[in-house]
């Protein structure tokens, strides 16, 4: 593998990045404007109906956020004209074929200037309703793939998926392909056109049955957890970027396609400048709870391996590879895009820096006085687990039943607030349980490659920066992460 210049190659290039307004599309738009203003045309597609409400999307939810601050410190005054060069805001929707893109114009311009389509549109909830998830993560994938076909100058297709597509294999993960068919638990019959049917038929019953909105959100949600257990997925986000991934293999042609498969993405390392976050992530619904002393006890295995990767490694590692597949037909490339390999964090250090940080900078609670946290109690089973919510949650809760029996529904209120309360945790440990005793190793014997051919050449190096090893855990959870996720995450 050869590595040329990367800030050569993104001189004069057009890009089309997907789902814009995502966490990790706005690290890559502010990347590339920062470090190569000579691109041509950043292509940013916006669910939105008309241009002028995705040029409010775009304002309100990309440019005027912190992380643009250093551009805007950069360029001053000048950045207004820097983006009216440079940016074609697009309103579209992922779902649709052509994506959405209703000015015919704008299409045949798009199809004749892309050089490179960069997809980052996605539902990240785990129990996202599985008609929307489908549509977005495995169709979407589908249509932006269709729409790399016809640009005619296209060098190279990006798809960012999850490492968290295999489900929850133990062992060392490799960056392989899913094909179509394919089950994580041998079940046979997965096919992605009868589970489109599926949906559609699902939800053409719930139509006909009077169901309320909220009934058919639950039960689409509901669906979609089920139909990927029944082939050994985990959660319904994890089963449609799998599918997703199927279709783009089997799609692809001579498309050079590169797959990244990032692990947990936390807040960035360095750039634009350390700590920069935004929605709270998987372990950062832990770090928020712990810090507001809402949090008693904690479930997982303490010797389970946290794989947490900085938004800006992922991002850089992107266009690394977005530079060394290009003009690369037949090619498909995956790559894992983490850190338990090279450099394992177990979830005792991510308690114990939690502690830490939080004993020397306590958040302060609304009545002003500062939140004392302590070690909290780790359950390192399902079973202790089950037993502490049955004694601390679930006989407390029945002897409220039987009050408010007795007294003729006086604590109705207070009883359906601990019920919800508990439902609520119970769906969450059921969603997360995976994940606090993943057993797996992401292998990243692809990026490592990809990190080795960039050394080798020795170009932007520094820059372009996407190796863990050079991550001191303390120091970035101490003096990075947690203050990131207090100052923007905190409410």
């Amino acid at each position: 593998m050869e590595l040329g210049s990367i800030l050569h190659f993104l001189e004069g290039r057009s890009i089309l990045v997907t789902g814009a307004t995502g966490f990790l599309a706005k690290i890559f738009v502010e990347k590339i404007l920062r470090v190569q203003p000579n691109v041509k045309k950043l292509y940013l597609l916006l669910r939105a109906a008309d241009e002028k409400s995705a040029m409010q999307r775009f304002n309100t939810e990309v440019i005027a956020k912190d992380l643009f601050r250093v551009l805007k410190e950069k360029y001053g005054r000048n950045l207004n004209s820097l983006i009216s060069q440079k940016v074609v805001v697009v309103p579209g929707d992922i779902t649709c074929e052509n994506l959405g893109i209703k000015d015919r114009d704008l299409l045949e311009e798009m199809w004749k200037q892309v050089d490179v389509v960069v997809n980052l549109a996605a539902t990240t909830n785990f129990d996202e309703r599985y008609d929307v998830s489908l549509d977005i993560n495995t169709f979407g994938a589908m249509h932006a793939l269709n729409f790399s076909k016809k640009c005619s100058k296209l060098k190279v297709h990006v798809h960012v998926s999850t490492a968290y597509v295999c489900g929850e294999k133990a062992g060392l993960i490799s960056e392989t392909p899913y094909y179509l068919g394919e089950t994580l638990n041998g079940t046979s019959g997965l096919n992605i056109d009868t589970e489109k049917k599926v949906v559609d038929e699902t939800l053409k019953q719930l139509r006909v049955e009077n169901s309320s909105p909220e009934s058919i959100k639950s039960a689409m949600k509901d669906f979609g957890i089920l139909r990927a257990r029944n082939y050994g997925w985990p959660n319904t986000y994890v089963f449609t970027k799998a599918m997703g991934e199927m279709l783009l293999g089997q799609m692809k042609e001579n498309v050079p396609l590169v797959i990244i498969r990032p692990t947990i993405v936390t807040s960035t390392y360095k750039e634009p400048f350390p700590g920069w976050i935004e929605g709270i992530r998987t372990i950062d619904s832990l770090a928020v709870a712990y810090g507001k002393g809402t949090i008693q006890c904690f479930l997982g295995d303490p010797k389970t391996i946290i794989d947490l990767i900085p938004a800006d490694m992922v991002v850089n590692a992107m266009i690394v590879a977005m530079v060394a597949h290009a003009n690369q037909p037949n090619d498909q490339t995956i790559y894992h895009i983490g850190s338990s390999l090279s450099n394992p964090l177990e979830s005792t250090m991510f308690q114990e820096y939690g502690l830490q940080y939080f004993t020397k900078h306590p958040w302060i609670n609304k009545e002003g006085k500062p939140v004392i946290v302590g070690k909290v109690k780790v359950l390192s089973t399902m079973d202790s687990f089950q037993t502490y919510i049955t004694i601390r949650y679930l006989l407390p809760l029945k002897g409220l039943e039987i009050v408010n029996a007795a007294c003729c529904q006086y604590f109705r209120s207070e009883y359906l607030k601990m019920y919800r309360k508990i439902k609520y945790v119970m769906r969450l440990i059921d969603l997360y349980r995976p994940y606090l005793f993943f057993k797996g190793v992401f292998d990243d014997i692809n990026t490592e490659k990809l990190r080795r051919a960039a050394k080798e050449s020795n170009i932007e190096t520094d820059m372009f920066y996407f190796d863990p090893k050079t991550i001191k855990w303390n120091d970035y959870f101490l003096s990075i992460h947690l203050p990131g996720v207090v100052k923007y995450l905190f409410k």
